[in-house]
Order: structure tokens, then C-alpha cells, then sequence
């Protein structure tokens, strides 16, 4: 299920010091200059059991003031499209300004759920003057502090509140099928990569629009082989603009993971691994997304002997600490190993729904536990009795033990990488609960 909350509003309101307070992490900058998050930031975050995308749409640095307008009008609309839930944000201390009055303009034509967030009443006083924001006629209104966090809970507590009506109208589709979403930069070959597998011998049973807006469920069902391609291309008919551009796709690419089994990240053999790239795969990892990593536009790179082997070995130094995913150096133009990169998704995801015995689980770990046993902390020694799989989505593995919280991130780390010596999780990410027995 993709739920989106866009925070929206004017520059240097507080909408970075919000978002990194839901996130629990400082990854937006913050700063008291207006327009400092010129990239837009998203990360994934949960209240009362829910988990959904966050997105700080950012502020923007211009000379004219109508340029100005134009293009936070431009986001806003951006924000209303693609997300479930707008928060706009408004600032207690400066009042009601006209821009804040042009963004609820543009809101007031959205048919989606708005919650005005007036931020910074700190005090008896704020709250006082705070009350004007009423006149802008929202029904919703939390007054909150992004820096101390007051109100936030109510806001939050509204939005889990329509996620919960969203979800009753939701169906699940072909269920048991995996779901494939094809992601990645803009011009890196998305569109063709679907082109190339669905192609010319057209046995495909639907073209479904999915869920999500504008991204297409393909049923692919060929050669004894049936899958769902979510397509997150065609987006450059959307905007003209590349700012505006990159904030579609990564949206796109946030809603197609959601709905995905398995992320197919397509990167540009000549331009190699974005940043942005980056940030997607850490997020598909930790949606628990089985991941395949395809190189695409191979046929243009000059080959020498260890090319493509010392090209995966910086691949994964890029991607690590995860990084035990199938790396495939592909051309779509030429149709070189596109099959082969559906027989790796298909693989990763066996490898995802792959369920381990106790017993054989127990043989394996205890032996790996008793070859090399976890450091004594505190003068006491751990001590791990017994290891069972987890009924979750992600492959996730409880190991009982005395003193779970003192077992630290190298001693993890080994167990994890026995688990996928022993086990076939590639392309896998895999969970690691620590309990006392």
C-alpha cells in the first residue's frame, strides 16, 4: 500500500525541521536562509503501526519575486498530483503572508485531504496570535513546534486516521504474482527496457492502470513466465522542467516500490551510480524490497579484460553495506541479457519468499555461533540458544539470547553473511531480531 504525505509551504516556515523530526534523523539541512532545501528529501516513516512516504517539497532561491511564486505554485501542484495528504505549513511568528495565500488557493482546488500546520507557537503568545490562521477557512488546523515537536502527535495521529479509510478502498490485485517495478533516472533506458520485454510478441493478457496515478501495471505472462512490470516511465511528457522532472520520477519510483515484490535499479554504464540512485536503493532496502541491479547502455563502454568484473567490484563498494545483489550489464538497444534480468528478479524473488526449517536453521547457525562465539561484554559471556524464522514479508530471523542488547553491529553483521553463505537470500535484504530467551 503507497501513502504519500507531501509538506508543502512557503521557504524557511520549518518544513526541514519537520521532516527530520518524523524521520528521526537530520537528512534534510536546516538553516534560517530561506530556500536551503533546494533537493527534494523523502524518507519513510511510521506512527501507530502505519508506515508511509514523507516528502519536504523544499523551497527554491530565486532573483524575481513572480518566478518565485510560479515555481512554488509549480511544486505545490506537483505535491497535490502525487500525494494522499498535503500538510501546508504556515509560520506563527511571521502571520498569514500572500504567498501563503496563493498556495491555499492552489489547495483549495485539490479534492485531497489538507492539514494546515501553523509552526513555531512555542508559547502563550503565539498561540494567541497563531488563532488568525483560522480565517484561511481549514477545517483542519494543528498548531505544532517542529524544533520541541509539540502538537506533532495530534497532526500525525489525522493522517493515520485517513490511511485507514484509504486502505479500506483498496483491492488486492493478482495477488500470488510477483511484481516487478522497473526504476531509475530519467533517459536511462526505462521506457525501452519495457518496450524490449513486451515488444513485438504480444501475449500480454492486460494493460492495467494501477493504483498509483499514471504508473502502468503490465501482466506479462510469456515463455512460462508470469509476472507484473509497474512501469515508472514516460514521465518527460510531465514537466518540462529537469527540477520538476526528477521530483516526478522519484515520487513515481517511491510509489511503484511500494506496490513492487522486486526493484529493477537501472543505472547508465557511461554515467554510473547517481547519488540519487543511491538514495532509492537505501529506501528499497529499507522497504524490504528484493533488489536487481541492471547496467544498462553496456554495448557503449570500451571493453578490456576484467572490465565488467572490476566495474561490479566498485558497484558494490558504492552500494555497500547491502550489496549482495545481482549485478547485470545489459543493452536494451542491442536486446543483450534483458531475459536475463527477468530470470534474476524471478530468482530474487524465490530467494524473498524462501522460508527455512528450525532444524536445519538451528544446525547451520549454532555450529557458525560455536566456531566463532560472540565477544564477552561486561565480564558475561553471550550466550545464543536457538534461531527461528520469522512469519514477515522480509526474510527476518529471531535469535534468542541472554543478553540481546549487548551483541554489537560486527558480531550481526557475521551472523548475517553465515545466513546468506548457507542460504540463498541474494538480492535479499534480510532482518535480524535479537530477543532474550
Amino acid at each position: 500500500m503507497s501513502f504519500t504525505v507531501a509538506i508543502t509551504g512557503r521557504p524557511n516556515v520549518g518544513k526541514s525541521t519537520f521532516f527530520n523530526r518524523m524521520l528521526e534523523q537530520r537528512k534534510a539541512i536546516v538553516d534560517d536562509v530561506s530556500g536551503v532545501t533546494r533537493d527534494r528529501q523523502y524518507g519513510v516513516t511510521e506512527w501507530c503501526g502505519k508506515t508511509f512516504n514523507l516528502i519536504d517539497t523544499g523551497g527554491f532561491v530565486h532573483q524575481s519575486d513572480d518566478v518565485f511564486e510560479i515555481e512554488i505554485a509549480k511544486q505545490v501542484n506537483i505535491a497535490i498530483e502525487e500525494a494522499n495528504v498535503i500538510v501546508l505549513m504556515v509560520d506563527a511568528s511571521t502571520g498569514i503572508t500572500n504567498l501563503d495565500e496563493s498556495m491555499v488557493q492552489l489547495l483549495r482546488r485539490a479534492h485531497k485531504p489538507v492539514f494546515l500546520a501553523v509552526n513555531k507557537v512555542d508559547n502563550h503568545n503565539r498561540m494567541m496570535e497563531a488563532s488568525e490562521f483560522y480565517s484561511l477557512g481549514f477545517e483542519n488546523i494543528f498548531f505544532i513546534s517542529s524544533i520541541s515537536g509539540s502538537g506533532t502527535g495530534e497532526l500525525l495521529d489525522a493522517i493515520t486516521e485517513v490511511m485507514k479509510e484509504d486502505e479500506t478502498q483498496v483491492e488486492v490485485m493478482n495477488e500470488g504474482i510477483p511484481k516487478f517495478a522497473i526504476i531509475g533516472q530519467p533517459n536511462v533506458g526505462k521506457s525501452s527496457l519495457l518496450n524490449a520485454l513486451i515488444g513485438k510478441e504480444r501475449t500480454i493478457v492486460s494493460d492495467v492502470a494501477g493504483t498509483t496515478r499514471d504508473s502502468i501495471h503490465t501482466h506479462y505472462n510469456l515463455y512460462n513466465k508470469e509476472f507484473i512490470l509497474i512501469d515508472t516511465a514516460g514521465l518527460r511528457r510531465k514537466a518540462k522542467v529537469h527540477e520538476d522532472l526528477e521530483f516526478y520520477s522519484v515520487i513515481r519510483a517511491i510509489k511503484a516500490m511500494d506496490e513492487a515484490d522486486v526493484c529493477m535499479l537501472l543505472i547508465d554504464a557511461g554515467k554510473g551510480i547517481s547519488a540519487q540512485d543511491l538514495s532509492i536503493y537505501a529506501l528499497a532496502v529499507s522497504k524490504g524490497k528484493g533488489i536487481v541491479v541492471l547496467v544498462n547502455k553496456w554495448d557503449l563502454i570500451e571493453k578490456e579484460t576484467n572490465t565488467a568484473r572490476d566495474y561490479e567490484k566498485e558497484l558494490k563498494q558504492r552500494l555497500a553495506p547491502f550489496n549482495d545483489v545481482p549485478i547485470i550489464f545489459i543493452s536494451v538497444i542491442d536486446k543483450q541479457r534483458i531475459f536475463k534480468s527477468i530470470e534474476a528478479a524471478l530468482e530474487v524473488w524465490e530467494n524473498k519468499q524462501r522460508k527455512v526449517a528450525t532444524s536445519k536453521l538451528n544446525d547451520v547457525m549454532l555450529k557458525a555461533i560455536e566456531q566463532f562465539h560472540p565477544p564477552v561484554v561486561r565480564g558475561n559471556a553471550i550466550k545464543i540458544k536457538y534461531v527461528t524464522q520469522l512469519p514477515t514479508h522480509t526474510p527476518s530471523f529471531a535469535f534468542f539470547c541472554n543478553y540481546p542488547d549487548d551483541l554489537k553491529a560486527p558480531y550481526r553483521n557475521y551472523l548475517e553473511n553465515k545466513l546468506r553463505e548457507s542460504f540463498n537470500f541474494n538480492g535479499v535484504p534480510i532482518r535480524l531480531f535479537f530477543r532474550k530467551k
